[in-house]
C-alpha cells in the first residue's frame, strides 16, 4: 500500500498539454470513507517568493490517468471554474 510521502515525490503532469503542474503538497481525504478525493498542488511562487504565490491547483482523484514510478499523469483542464484552494 503506497504512503502519502510516496505521492509527494512524484511530479504531476497534465496529459492534455504536457505541462508540469508540480509536486503534490497535500491530499484531500474523505474521513468517513478513507478515500483520497483530490490532489492539492501548491501554486507557483512569484518573483523569488517575495510576492506570495498563486492559488493551489486541485485535481480530482478521478482525473488521474496513470500513476507511474516517477510521475502521476492527470487529465486537467485549465478551466476558470475548476476548483482551486485559496492560498493560506
Amino acid at each position: 500500500m503506497p504512503r502519502i510521502s510516496d505521492f509527494q515525490t512524484k511530479e504531476v503532469v497534465n496529459v492534455e498539454n504536457g505541462k508540469r503542474l508540480g509536486h503534490i503538497g497535500d491530499l484531500d481525504v474523505n474521513l468517513s470513507s478513507g478515500k483520497i478525493e483530490n490532489l492539492i498542488i501548491p501554486g507557483a511562487g512569484r518573483v523569488l517568493g517575495l510576492f506570495g504565490r498563486d492559488n493551489d491547483v486541485v485535481v480530482p482523484w478521478s482525473n488521474i490517468v496513470r500513476i507511474g514510478a516517477d510521475v502521476i499523469l492527470v487529465r486537467f483542464y485549465n478551466d476558470p471554474d475548476a476548483p482551486v484552494r485559496e492560498k493560506e
